[in-house]
């Protein structure tokens, strides 16, 4: 994921630059504890010796990788070449000290597992800045009416803040997830060639995760595991799923057809090069789009679980593409939801008018309970509802004028229901005596 689609924050956590200043880090801190432990020969003069001069180009490391075929040895070969570069000729060269006992994955899983906490706590604040923006305009729109719609049919009344509260509530499990899933990614694994530490003491392993605020596997033979990442990628793959849903939501509410709410038309935007009427929620389209790449990268993640034994590197090059580009485009659909979300243009007028527009069908169900209170079964209930129901469905089908659903139970000589009764089961808000409680629940709500 390159150029509009990446962020520069989670961009660059993805580049070599950043990646190679980690595996820096992780050699000096390994170099660092060696010497401590005073067991392998290195001193704390050329610990301090190494961490000065290390240093490393991307350009030379993509040089030296075209013959090594191997990027950790490109890596190590220019570190070395920066850290001896003042030795005099015929001096031992503290570059032997590098990587000392460690293998391949020992720096490249660790510094992985750095790059995804550094990944995890962007999108993290992304999921709580959206959860909050959620609930705040969940209270805006507390009391303002619209249809529920069950099948895309109307349904009964609710409030236009229930959505809201609805997806702040599976914004806040996408962010449980995401939080389990960076617990469960923030280890490292220092632990030599088949992770029995048979060349490095496990202090250095203790010693460089500490300070990486990382936890060491408790066995990790040459690579850890990657059920961890997996539970990163399905992480990242729900969390765009709910964004999917959301922006599905705001598509479905836009048609014309509808037009209760849409997704913000920025001064100057143009919707359509042939019909200059049209604004088209592109925003949200483009979340549901990019939301199938992180869900298909899921399926990477789970296919990179299973290796050879001890490790194979069939998972490599699939998660050096599948996990950046995952990060990315999540973090990208989590700004633009903001956006969406933050300035939704709601019609209230729209919405009422759709509320009425099947001409009261939609309180059918409080007919059906009224009509079973006064005391006829509810199979003969059932049969005078949708009887009538079906009556005024048709007129508002064909567009033609006709009794509203009210008009023909009142002119249906089977219904026990008095004026009375009908003007209070005729009220939206007699649905909704009890729709504080979710909104009561709502106020407890952290993110």
């Amino acid at each position: 994921m390159i150029g509009r689609y990446t962020r520069p924050e989670m961009g660059k956590i993805w580049t070599n630059e950043n990646k190679f200043a980690i595996w820096k880090e992780i050699e000096i801190l390994a170099c660092e504890a060696q010497a401590e432990l005073g067991q392998a020969g290195i001193t704390k003069e050329e610990a301090a010796w190494i961490r000065q001069h290390a240093d490393f180009t991307v350009e030379r490391i993509d040089e030296i990788e075209r013959i090594t075929n191997h990027d950790v040895i490109a890596f190590l070969t220019n570190m070395a070449e920066y850290i001896d570069a003042d030795i005099p000729e015929g001096e031992e060269k503290p570059s032997r000290w590098v990587h000392y006992g460690m293998t391949s994955s020992d720096l490249g899983d660790t510094a992985l597992s750095y790059q995804i906490t550094q990944a995890l706590d962007i999108v993290i604040e992304d999921v709580k800045k959206l959860g909050e923006v959620c609930k705040r305009r969940a209270f805006e729109f507390q009391e303002t009416l619209c249809v529920g719609r069950t099948h895309g049919i109307h349904a009964e009344p609710m409030t236009f803040g229930m959505k809201f509260g609805a997806w702040a509530w599976a914004l806040k499990r996408a962010l449980t997830r995401l939080q389990q899933a960076r617990e469960v990614a923030a280890t490292g694994a220092i632990s030599g060639a088949v992770g029995t530490y048979s060349s490095i003491d496990p202090y250095v392993e203790q010693y460089v995760c500490e300070k990486l605020g990382l936890t060491p596997d408790p066995l990790s033979t040459q690579v850890l595991a990657r059920d961890r990442h997996a539970q990163v990628m399905t992480a990242l793959a729900v969390g765009a799923a709910t964004l999917e849903s959301i922006a599905l939501q705001v598509r479905l509410m836009q048609e014309s057809d509808v037009i209760e709410a849409e997704e913000p038309f920025k001064m100057g935007q143009k919707g359509s090069s042939a019909m200059p009427h049209k604004r088209n929620p592109i925003t949200a389209e483009r979340v549901c789009g990019m939301s199938r790449l992180i869900k298909a990268n899921a399926q990477v993640g789970l296919d990179d679980v299973a290796l050879w034994f001890e490790r194979d590197i069939s998972h490599s090059s699939a998660e050096r593409v599948a996990l950046a580009d995952s990060f990315i485009a999540f973090d990208y659909i989590c700004d633009k939801m903001f956006f969406i979300l933050d300035g939704l243009q709601t019609y209230p007028e729209s919405m009422l008018a759709n509320l009425h527009k099947t001409r009261g069908l939609i309180f059918s169900s409080k007919v059906l309970l009224a009509l079973v209170n006064t005391g006829i079964t509810r199979e003969d209930a059932y049969v005078i509802v949708q009887r009538n129901a079906m009556a005024t469905w048709h007129d508002v089908q064909m567009a033609q004028p006709g009794p509203s659903y009210r008009e023909r139970l009142e002119q249906d000589e089977e219904c026990t229901l008095s004026s009375e009764q009908l003007d209070a089961i005729f009220d939206p808000w007699e649905f909704l005596h009890r729709k504080d409680e979710v909104f009561k629940r709502l106020e407890t709500l952290e993110f």
